[in-house]
């Protein structure tokens, strides 16, 4: 598998640089740092963000207002909550939690909030229900308060964009945003994280990111898989062409409003969850039902992720089975067959 020591160390090679360089490209960026995994890519920055105050208070504990405010969506990704939650209670940040995709919620914490280093984090696509973060807006509220901006892109890179840039690219925004997390475990199909940014912004998470320094380095295999997969995105962009495609046919057979390959079908509690699931399976789909903690309770949802591997036959297959769980077959006859499964 190569060399296995932390990148720092040993576990850094010449496909580990080749990787950094074409995502820094994908992505316009400057520089790109790889990282085991994307939970642990969203830790280094948190982490790295947060050391910033400690550094200029010189041996002691910032004051609060010397700290650095951090305003979150409220469905951001787990890492990004986990990383907030470790700096903040090591006294290096200031959390607000602004309600999800609200701009008006956020621009009035932002002009409340008297801290002069300011950070927003947003998932870029939200995982669980498969709706973009409002891009335009965000960068609208970075040039009136002159905020870091950071997101994570680990569901629209190589999905979004006409190159794969993801969600950025898609809205025009490429060089409004700071910092872009991001996953190779998704359209890669690989393993690992990254984080693009500026030069700066990489040393620093470099010597501050803990989850980055002290985690073994990604295997050369892996790395060389990844290399494989940028370059087979990057020729083959048909690919993206066929998952937009797909999305409008499931749009069209089920007249629900998709901005995107992930689909949020609801169906309440744990148990009508579960016995969806069931059904799916019985039916031939893998569709695993979403419990708490991963949503809230009595919001249980199938969700479906569509690719370029699916075909039109297999989709409407898909439709015919979660016809119980549409949101417009909801009529009585429905609700009774559904309790049945």
């Amino acid at each position: 598998m190569g060399p296995r020591g932390s990148a720092l160390i040993c576990g850094y090679t010449t496909y580990h640089k080749l990787v950094e360089e074409s995502l820094a490209e994908l992505k316009k960026k400057e520089d790109c740092l790889l990282c085991p995994t994307g939970f642990s890519a969203n830790m280094a920055v948190m982490t790295a963000l947060g050391s910033v105050s400690s550094i200029l208070s010189v041996g002691r504990k910032p004051a609060e207002g010397e700290r650095i405010a951090v305003f979150s969506d409220a469905l951001n990704h787990a890492s990004i909550i986990d990383g907030i939650r470790l700096v903040e209670r090591q006294q290096e940040v200031v959390a607000f939690v602004y309600k999800h995709c609200d701009m008006h919620h956020l621009d009035f914490l932002l002009s409340s909030c008297s801290i002069e280093k300011k950070v927003v984090v947003t998932d870029s696509l939200f995982s669980m229900d498969g709706d973009f973060a409002p891009l335009p807006e965000l960068v609208k509220l970075r040039r009136k308060y002159g905020f870091l901006l950071v997101i994570d892109d680990a569901h629209g890179t190589l999905v979004c964009g006409e190159n794969g840039g993801g969600a950025p690219e898609l809205f025009g925004c490429e060089n409004d945003i700071d910092i872009s997390v991001g996953t190779l475990s998704k359209a890669a199909g690989c393993q690992g994280g990254f984080i693009v940014c500026s030069n700066r912004w990489k040393r620093l998470i470099q010597s501050r990111g803990r989850s980055f320094i002290f985690s073994t380095a990604l295997p050369v295999p892996v790395v060389a898989s990844v290399y494989a997969a940028l370059h087979v995105s990057k020729k083959e962009r048909w690919r993206r062409s066929v998952i937009w495609r797909h999305v409008q046919y499931f749009a069209s057979l089920t007249k629900l409003d998709l901005t995107s390959p992930i689909i949020s079908i609801v169906v309440g509690s744990e148990e009508a969850a579960l016995r969806a699931g069931r059904h799916m399976l019985r039916s031939g789909f893998h569709v695993t039902p979403i419990r708490p903690p991963t949503v809230p309770q009595n919001s249980c949802r199938l969700r479906i992720t569509l690719s370029a591997s699916h075909s039109l036959d297999d989709i409407k297959r898909l439709v015919d089975a979660l016809s119980p769980w549409l949101p417009d077959k909801h009529d009585e006859q429905t609700y009774v067959m559904a309790s049945k499964l």
